[in-house]
């Protein structure tokens, strides 16, 4: 069993800044990425950043230089750093775990930023 604990979602102000926290638990071995994704209403999920095992990171175009992935391999936790929040990334985010042949997902955590 693999167990994703998500934490550091709220509201903030446009222009703002906020990190989220992704904590995974339980029989996590060979990890391939860690990441996070986003879904806004009525929209897909999205991939936002995610990071390999040895640290090689890729970010959607629409968050790059604004939004840094981090890895605390000895915690298996993952960080999103989120600043100059806009509105338009409001969205609930998820934290996605991929081991070799499955991936998990965390219970979302609400990001809203207003205008």
């Amino acid at each position: 069993q693999v167990q994703l604990v998500e934490s550091g979602g709220g509201l903030v102000q446009a222009g703002g800044s906020l990190r989220l926290s992704c904590a995974a638990s339980g029989s996590v071995f060979s990890i391939n990425f860690m990441g996070w994704y986003r879904q806004a209403p009525g929209k897909q999920r999205d991939l936002v950043a995610r990071i390999s095992n040895n640290g090689n990171t890729d970010y959607a175009d629409s968050v790059k230089g604004r939004f840094t992935i981090s890895r605390d391999n000895a915690k298996n936790t993952v960080y999103l750093q989120m600043n100059s929040l806009k509105p338009e990334d409001t969205a609930v985010y998820y934290c996605r775990l991929d081991l070799p042949g499955h991936a998990y997902w965390g219970q979302g955590t609400q990001v809203t930023v207003s205008s």
